[in-house]
């Protein structure tokens, strides 16, 4: 089986990757109005009919009537609530479509953005959930909220679209493209079936202006093309179906080291151009590659730059000969035309090694080929005497060759009397297949060459002449120089796919090897370090990392380290960073600087600029390196992003945590001081008519109540600022349990609190203020949680490594799962009257506390009798041994 004929691996992992996720279709328009909700609905009720599973998981109607009539006849899952800022929010109930699990959910407008305290910021992620889940969804989006297409429509509409989709959600999509005329979308804005008037007229004149719905409409019909081909070719490559389904056209430009190769790479963009169509410039790497002088391999590097400025994918493809490379490259591109040069060479050169545009136009049947003329060959190459040396191999191949030849002879000599004459030729195979996958070709020619002729002057009768007297051994000398010929053929053929198979290897080691050292680092600083420190080692060049600040390129990461570059460097990286495109030297752009700057870009522009050179002033990267420094260059590119995003990931869960804590503090702070606040002003007021020590002791316990939430915020804050200020000395942890107990007598009324810690526990190094603050918040939470009139008790254990001091209550202990959820900041569980009363700070506290004090807490269930038991571990090297310390069972 060809590769032609083999189903492509990376389409049937894809495709495998799929299986069991629901189907994604969106519904893509050009702009708000031209009738995606409908049409969804449309769609969703013709489903339904159908007999097909469907729901509304979030339709917005924008109050229009016609809307509503279609939502009306299906079912909709009732919206979440969420408060954010005083105000209730209705967003799509995830879980509820989850737990309802239809096979159909209609969801629209992809690009939103949820309320803060969503499960996910944004409401394509929430999609992703469900069709990881198996449910079909149907959405609509407008084409300014694609990603990559961002900036192109803020270049036109001067608006730029804040709630983007990531194209990677449109690939695995089916597209359904909604499209009305510009000038009947303007006339249904006028009629207010857009926007209500007043902002009618105001889009009329901004955003909806004919020239805006025009590019937006030519966007739109576009890149639906563009994603319907790439999934039409998903499909067939995943089938092996032949042909190159010429539905869009699509270019390969083929490039050499020529200098006509400039001339190819501008035609194709110009093609490309008239064509509306995604263009590739791809040099094919044959073992005559090898020999390219320092010049050919400039040239080459200049060419693919080029190509790249222009808009074009860059490839460089090894293969056993150009043709075959073109060939092979072409069907697995679906490539519907070729650019390629026609160069003029001597009759001589053709008759030895054929013509490839003659070749390429016999052997692609279903391909446009463009062909080129070039200058001559001769005016362009330097004299054949200077190339012939790399051409023809080292002297040295010739002489191992012969002598390999001369073993053999002097090996047919002694075996002679042993076996038959016609055998001893099969002895003269060995330096021929030898010299042929050894040294090349031609080396196993001369090998053949040299062996018909010791063959003949060893062994054939005349023995010690060339002359031969048998007709017979004539055609043994053909027979053996043929096979020698054939034999070489094969064998330097199966030496040039090896070299060209290892060269393959040897990148994509290269590239796994950059890979796996780019996801290991831990930071961003790493992370650059790590992509300076792998290209320089990988191209053998010094490199440096800048990211552009308001003062111009900041030098970020260097290898070997470097601080400082000139005014010419700073502003070849600067031109880079502004432009895109590569400057320096190797470029076409302030190539007086030492070093080569190139972008390192994402759909989110450029984040920064790579820099090379190398010690001996020669080209930053030669030719050959191109195809690995632009994968590289890739890589480093998405990594760098993907750590930017996960930073700004981390600055968002941070800030969306301390909303979060700050809507949890207003919360309990409005119950939990409002409540003790009421007792004491009532008690005061009964106090006013009538004094008595009943209503002084209500005060006195309410104001210690309400001192204690006070302290209990206080502490909070100074654990998450990490401003504890701990003094550690010898505890005796008896004394520190007792002190707990009797502080907390008066909220622990009902309880009896016995203290299990025994006189032979040592003494403890640390903070007797923070520990007594642990104690008291973990009997206090025991208190609100035991049954009525049930002891609680403090005991305190040796282990082998620690103590482990105890607070157990007989309660409705603690549901699984939530052991660590616990000491969650403002988490209030449900069981016993916690839901009223309790900030959720006190376990918090009693966590940041300890852990400040090198300890550890943990949270589980006592089996007998049942309850809820926390743990303070304090290990061995704050325990203070006694002088007679013994063995504690």
């Amino acid at each position: 089986m060809t590769d032609a004929d083999r189903p492509s691996p990376e389409a049937f992992l894809r495709a495998a990757a799929q299986e069991g996720r629901g189907r994604l279709k969106i519904f893509l328009g050009a702009a708000p109005g031209v009738g995606k909700t409908w049409e969804m609905l449309t769609d969703g009720r013709h489903r339904r009919e159908a007999g097909v599973d469907v729901v509304v998981g979030v339709v917005e109607t924008h109050g229009r009537r016609e809307t509503e009539a279609l939502v009306a006849g299906h079912e909709i899952i009732p919206r979440r609530e969420v408060d954010h800022q005083g105000h209730g929010l209705g967003e799509m109930n995830i879980d509820a479509i989850l737990e309802r699990h239809p096979q159909l959910v209609l969801v629209d407008e992809l690009a939103h953005t949820n309320a803060p305290g969503s499960r996910h910021p944004k409401r394509y992620q929430d999609v992703e959930e469900l069709l990881d889940a198996g449910i079909d969804v149907y959405s609509t989006l407008n084409i300014q909220h694609v990603e990559s297409l961002n900036d192109v429509v803020a270049s036109f509409t001067r608006i730029r679209v804040r709630e983007t989709v990531p194209d990677s959600i449109l690939e695995n999509a089916e597209i359904e493209v909604v499209d009305i005329p510009p000038d009947e979308l303007i006339e249904r804005l006028r009629d207010g079936k857009v926007y209500i008037p007043q902002e009618a007229t105001r889009a009329l004149g901004h955003f909806f202006s004919k020239s805006n719905l025009t590019a937006l409409r030519e966007l739109a019909l576009r890149h639906a093309a563009q994603a319907v081909d790439a999934q039409m070719l998903e499909h067939v490559r995943s089938h092996a179906l032949a042909g190159s389904f010429a539905v869009g056209e699509r270019i390969v430009v083929a490039v050499s080291e020529l200098p006509v190769a400039a001339e190819l790479v501008r035609a194709g963009k110009r093609l490309a151009d008239a064509l509306k169509a995604p263009w590739t410039a791809v040099h094919i790497e044959t073992r005559r590659s090898q020999s390219m002088t320092a010049g050919d391999r400039r040239q080459l590097a200049d060419t693919l730059a080029l190509a790249s400025r222009l808009g074009a994918s860059t490839a460089s493809v090894p293969a056993a000969s150009v043709v075959e490379g073109l060939r092979s490259f072409a069907a697995d591109a679906r490539a519907t035309q070729i650019v390629i040069g026609k160069s003029t060479r001597p009759w001589w050169f053709e008759v030895r090694h054929g013509s490839v545009v003659d070749q390429l136009v016999r052997t692609i049947d279903d391909v446009a080929i463009h062909v080129l003329p070039g200058e001559p060959e001769i005016a362009r190459r330097q004299p054949a005497s200077v190339s012939m040396p790399g051409r023809w191999g080292k002297p040295a191949h010739y002489l191992w060759s012969f002598a390999l030849v001369a073993v053999m002879t002097a090996l047919g000599r002694v075996l002679l009397e042993a076996i038959d004459l016609g055998n001893i030729s099969l002895l003269y195979l060995v330096p021929v297949m030898f010299a042929a996958a050894t040294f090349g070709l031609r080396a196993g020619l001369f090998a053949g060459l040299a062996s018909s002729l010791a063959y003949n002057f060893f062994f054939l009768p005349p023995t010690g002449t060339l002359s031969v007297n048998n007709p017979e051994n004539v055609v043994s000398i053909l027979v053996l120089l043929g096979v020698a010929v054939v034999t070489s053929q094969f064998a330097a053929r199966v030496r040039a796919q090896a070299d060209l198979a290892q060269s393959s290897a040897r990148q994509n080691a290269a590239l796994a090897t950059f890979s796996r050292q780019l996801t290991a680092a831990a930071d961003r600083d790493a992370l650059m370090q790590a992509i300076c420190a792998e290209v320089g080692r990988l191209l053998d060049v010094h490199s440096v990392l800048l990211l552009p600040s308001a003062d111009g390129p900041v030098v970020r990461a260097a290898v070997p380290p470097e601080d400082r570059l000139g005014q010419i460097e700073r502003a070849a990286a600067q031109w880079a960073i502004d432009n895109a495109q590569p400057a320096g030297r190797g470029s076409a752009t302030l190539t007086a600087s030492d070093w080569l700057f190139h972008p390192l870009q994402t759909t989110r522009g450029v984040l920064g600029v790579l820099g090379l050179t190398r010690d001996d002033a020669g080209e930053p990267v030669r030719s050959d390196q191109v195809p690995l420094l632009m994968s590289l260059l890739d890589q480093a590119s998405i990594a760098l992003d993907r750590m930017e995003l996960e930073e700004a990931s981390l600055h968002a869960r941070q800030a969306d945590e301390r909303d979060r804590l700050r809507s949890a503090l207003l919360s309990s702070v409005s119950h939990d001081l409002r409540t003790p606040l009421t007792t004491i002003l009532s008690a005061a007021q009964e106090m006013r008519r009538d004094p008595s020590p009943a209503m002084a002791a209500t005060i006195e316990a309410e104001a210690r109540r309400l001192n204690r939430f006070v302290s209990n915020l206080l502490d909070m804050v100074r654990v998450e600022a990490g401003a504890l200020a701990m003094k550690a000395e010898a505890t005796d942890l008896f004394d520190a349990a007792a002190s707990a107990a009797h502080d907390t007598r008066a909220s622990l009324a009902g309880h009896e609190v016995k203290v299990d810690i025994s006189p032979n526990i040592p003494l403890v190094r640390v903070d007797p203020v923070l520990l007594h603050h642990c104690l008291i918040n973990l009997l206090d939470n025991a208190g609100r949680y035991a049954d009525p009139d049930t002891p609680i008790v403090i005991r305190a254990r040796r282990t082998a490594d620690a103590i482990l001091l105890s607070v157990i209550d007989q309660g409705p202990g603690i549901a699984p799962g939530n052991e660590k959820r616990v000491f969650e900041t403002f988490t209030r569980l449900e069981g016993g009257d916690r839901a009223k009363h309790g900030t959720g700070l006190g376990l918090a506290i009693v966590k940041g506390f300890a852990e400040a004090m090198g300890l550890a807490v943990e949270a589980g269930n006592n089996p007998d009798p049942h309850g809820a038991c926390f743990t303070i571990s304090i290990p061995e090297t704050l325990i203070i041994a006694p002088v007679d310390d013994k063995e504690i069972p």
